[in-house]
């Protein structure tokens, strides 16, 4: 039977995380109908991640996607911070590019309390820049958004991002890759915090670029999804830019059985790719809530230590250059 969004009567109980007492209102609200997921359960599972959650995290501007009456229900995204924040919650102003007088005044996740503070509002999905608050205009690292359209396999998605790893390989970049926690996948490339967004952007479009004149059948630069071909890929490289948000590693997503958007090794790609699998959701779903510390605690997080290796662009810049006048050549 399928779970109340709401919930029972409304309660109230009051936790400590670390130094601070937290009044969490509600525990018991399902989020998940389907799967009778509660707002306790969602708290707990931030908490239990939190080790591996935070450093992706901390000094990030922090985007939150809060579903108050669950995940069938209306959601939202605030980026200002709600009224009646805690004065120990740190925050971050930001002058809109809108040309509001005032600026954004962002949550920054910086420790397990703030973490919990936000879970509280219902805000499922994390978002974060790909610059700190020390250096806002400086991303330390860029990433490509794999979006497979209607029709596109498992196979085609896990081709495709393994046809990007070699793309970037040959210009001597070494990306990581996890799945969106919906459909599709990230790819990044951590960089040394010393290129502007346009650099960055630029850069990720040539990349882009240059796989879809060397794949046309498999993938698409097209942006409206009514005109991309399908059974396609969207290479979305437009996110790279000052102010954009990334799925935080580990975040949840507002899906049926809860899943995460989790690190993933390589050699997972290639078995994918070997798959016959005809959809993509199916395979993502295998991490979720539940298992998703379990997963941790067994291999860590693949997004941290020697894996996250800071690179440089400059020395890739002139073979991405030669790349694609290649592949435009041979078109």
């Amino acid at each position: 039977m399928k779970a109340r969004a709401t919930g029972p009567k409304r309660t109230t109980e009051t936790v400590v995380v670390g130094s601070r007492s937290l009044v969490i209102s509600n525990d018991k609200k399902v989020l998940w109908p389907d799967d009778g997921y509660t707002k306790g359960d969602m708290i707990r599972y931030y908490r239990s991640v939190a080790e591996y959650l935070l450093p992706h995290l901390r000094g990030r501007p922090l985007t939150l996607q809060r579903y108050p009456d669950g995940i069938d229900g209306e959601s939202f995204f605030e980026k200002h911070a709600p009224r009646g924040l805690p004065d120990w919650v740190s925050t971050i102003e930001i002058q809109s590019d809108s040309g509001r007088h005032s600026g954004i005044t962002f949550i920054v996740c910086n420790d397990e309390p703030t973490l919990v503070y936000v879970a509280n509002l219902a805000a499922i999905i994390l978002h974060v820049w790909t610059s700190r608050e020390d250096s806002l205009d400086v991303p330390d690292f860029l990433f490509f958004d794999l979006d497979p359209y209607d029709g596109c396999t498992l196979a085609t998605l896990a081709k495709v991002a393994l046809a990007l790893r070699a793309t970037l390989a040959e210009i001597g970049l070494v990306p990581l890759v996890k799945s969106s926690g919906g459909s599709g996948l990230h790819i990044a490339i951590p960089l040394v915090p010393e290129y502007s967004y346009e650099i960055a952007r630029a850069f990720a479009e040539l990349v882009a670029r240059t796989l879809y004149e060397r794949m046309p059948e498999m993938t698409t630069l097209e942006r409206m999804p009514a005109k991309r071909t399908f059974g396609t890929v969207y290479l979305d490289y437009v996110q790279v830019g000052r102010g954009k948000t990334l799925v935080a590693p580990f975040s949840l997503r507002a899906r049926a059985r809860a899943p995460v958007s989790m690190p993933l090794d390589w050699s997972e790609i290639e078995a994918m790719s070997r798959k016959r699998s005809k959809e993509t959701e199916a395979e993502f779903e295998r991490f979720t809530m539940k298992n998703a510390p379990r997963l941790l605690a067994e291999r860590g997080d693949l997004w941290s230590g020697r894996r996250w290796k800071e690179q440089r662009l400059e020395p890739a810049l002139a073979k991405a250059q030669k790349n694609w006048r290649k592949a435009t050549k041979e078109k």
